[in-house]
C-alpha cells in the first residue's frame, strides 16, 4: 500500500487520466462517426464489421452478442441495418436452419480497410509530432493496457 503522498499523487494522475481518456474517447469516436456517416454506418456497426473482417469467418448471432457485449437482440438491429446496407449477409446452416450465420461482404471489408487506412493516417501525422522515443513509449504503454481493459 502506498504512503499517503504517493498515493496522493498516484490520485491525481489518475484523475488527469480520466480526464484525457474521456476526452479523447469522445474526440476519436465523433471523428471516426464523421467518416463512417458516409456510409451511413454507426460506431456500434463498424466495430461489428471490424471483428468479422479480423476473423474472416461467419459468426453466430449469439457469438455476434458476445462479442459485442450486447443483448442478441441489440446485436440483431446491428446486423439488419448493415445487412440492408449490403455489408454483412446472414445465412442459415444447413445443419440447423434456426441457426443464422453473419458474414462479412466484399463492401463491408472495403469499408473496413477504407475506414482503417484513414485512421492510421492519423495516428501517423499524430506521431509524426513525437520523438522516437515517444512514439516508442506511446505503443508500449497502450500494450499494456489492452490486457488490462479486456479483463475488465
Amino acid at each position: 500500500m502506498p504512503n499517503k503522498s504517493t498515493a496522493i499523487v498516484l490520485r491525481a494522475g489518475a484523475e488527469k487520466l480520466t480526464d484525457i481518456f474521456t476526452q479523447l474517447q469522445r474526440d476519436f469516436v465523433l471523428y471516426l462517426s464523421k467518416e463512417l456517416t458516409r456510409g451511413q454506418v454507426s460506431f456500434a456497426q463498424y466495430l461489428l464489421l471490424s471483428i468479422l473482417e479480423q476473423l474472416d469467418a461467419p459468426l453466430t448471432m449469439t457469438q455476434v452478442a458476445g462479442r459485442m457485449k450486447h443483448t442478441t437482440a441489440a446485436a440483431t438491429g446491428l446486423v439488419d441495418r448493415l445487412e440492408k446496407l449490403g455489408y454483412v449477409r446472414r445465412q442459415s446452416t444447413k445443419e440447423d436452419r434456426r441457426k443464422v450465420l453473419v458474414q462479412i461482404t466484399n463492401k463491408g471489408t472495403e469499408l473496413v480497410k477504407f475506414v482503417r487506412e484513414d485512421m492510421i493516417r492519423s495516428v501517423t501525422h499524430l506521431m509524426e509530432q513525437l520523438t522516437t522515443e515517444e512514439q516508442n513509449s506511446w505503443v508500449s504503454i497502450y500494450e499494456k493496457i489492452i490486457p488490462f481493459c479486456k479483463d475488465k
